[in-house]
């Protein structure tokens, strides 16, 4: 097995480990709701702390629902993903051609310029 596979597995792995391990362990039972985003957490936190406590705007869009919300969200890192997947793969197609664009020139100019004169008689 290649090296960078196994990078690769050990990296799927990790991930794997990362999300599933709060879940095996019960890491959120004594919670209402265990799961919460930082959002919720911190609105709790704040009117805990001062009940009288007026937010600074409201928000340009409410969902309508839970589901709504997670699935605006979902959207957005699935974007988020695939333009960061675009760019890494644009990356790595430029390092692999970059070899083959230094050999080849680009103006044919250039390539009759480089190209071995033959004198007659020599």
């Amino acid at each position: 097995m290649k090296r960078s596979t196994k990078i690769n597995l050990l990296i799927v792995l990790a991930v794997v480990l990362l999300a599933a391990l709060p879940v095996v362990f019960g890491m959120g039972d004594h919670k209402d709701e265990p799961f919460a985003g930082s959002d919720t957490q911190a609105e709790t936190a704040i009117t805990e702390n001062d009940p009288d406590y007026e937010p600074w705007f409201s928000p340009l869009y409410e969902p309508p629902s839970g589901e709504i919300e997670s699935g605006l969200f979902a959207l957005q890192a699935a974007v988020g993903a695939g333009v960061v997947g675009y760019v890494f793969g644009v990356k790595r197609t430029r390092r692999r051609l970059a070899p083959e664009a230094a050999d080849t020139p680009d103006d044919p100019a250039d390539a009759a310029a480089e190209a071995p004169v033959s004198v007659p008689g020599r």
